[in-house]
């Protein structure tokens, strides 16, 4: 693949949330207010009556999406990575993930991202936070191919996902014939003398 294409997985992230609301109606999107930016406005503008802007109010967004999957919906939650990670960290844990809820808990702009916007908007530990609460997913995805593949297929799992996102666009460097697999990285590059593991989010 040319890594001189790039494209912002939050921008994948929106246009394969919008293709997958088409086709399955159990499908419901929240946003934080922040539409525009973690563009869930491409699903908003398709399919209205399954959009909720649930405004700066994070830790009720979570909840809301828990009782919602007790509906038999699959709530994608979206936010910036500070504010679900940070702010909604209790609902998150209490509410979604020990009860194991089918919640997709979509997180943008995470690692340093944000640049201009400063460190309030910036994280890194949404990693660990996450890591560390029982019965979660956690996927962190590379680039546009991995985004669409991740969206579609955490739609399947019948429990709680913390998918975490970019802001800026990052060189694409998988075809579409690559093979993913949840909890399986894939190897880029070889040699003998070390083993680096590396997640893109925290530079682009």
């Amino acid at each position: 693949m040319d890594e001189k294409i790039k494209k912002a997985t939050r921008e994948s992230f929106g246009e394969e949330l919008e293709r997958l609301g088409k086709e399955n109606n159990k499908i419901v999107v929240l946003d934080a207010d922040l539409s525009s930016a973690t563009k869930t406005n491409i699903f908003a503008k398709s399919v209205p009556e399954r959009f909720f802007d649930m405004g700066i109010a994070e830790q009720n967004m979570m909840s809301t999406a828990a009782g919602m999957s007790t509906c038999g919906l699959i709530p994608y939650v979206s936010t910036f990575a500070m504010f679900a990670a940070g702010r909604a960290y209790d609902q998150i844990r209490n509410s979604i993930c020990y009860p194991k809820m089918n919640v997709k808990i979509c997180a943008t702009h995470a690692g340093i991202t944000v640049g201009e916007d400063g460190a309030t908007h910036q994280m890194i530990e949404d990693l660990a936070l996450m890591r560390a609460i029982p019965n979660l997913i956690v996927m962190s995805t590379s680039d546009d191919t991995q985004t669409k593949w991740a969206v579609r297929e955490i739609s399947k799992i019948n429990g709680p996902v913390y998918l975490r996102l970019c802001r800026l666009a990052s060189p694409i460097i998988y075809n579409s014939e690559e093979k993913f697999e949840i909890g399986k990285a894939i190897q880029i590059g070889k040699g003998e003398d070390a083993t680096v593991f590396a997640t893109r989010n925290n530079s682009y």
